[in-house]
């Protein structure tokens, strides 16, 4: 399965793409985050539904610095991406 999360919030500058790849690689999931330019992150993870529901439980937690405000969610097929990156 594949997560698609759109991040709206302080999530730029406060390390929230390196914490969000933490978890995901300790959930064994693949795919990455990436900073937009208006200010929000992207995150495509793919892998077994509960460890994406786990990585959602992070991503909206968020680390010390960060402030979520929204989590924009869309569930697809896999495409088969490798590892966890941070763009």
């Amino acid at each position: 399965m594949r997560l698609t999360a759109l991040i709206t919030g302080t999530v730029q500058g406060v390390g929230y793409r390196r914490y969000v790849q933490r978890h995901a690689r300790d959930l064994a999931l693949s795919g990455y985050a990436e900073n937009l330019t208006d200010g929000r992150v992207e995150i495509v993870a793919e892998g077994d539904e509960p460890q994406l529901q786990r990585l959602l439980h992070w991503i909206g937690r968020g680390p010390p610095h960060s402030q979520v405000r929204d989590i924009q969610t869309q569930f697809s097929e896999e495409t088969g991406l490798k590892d966890f990156h941070v763009y």
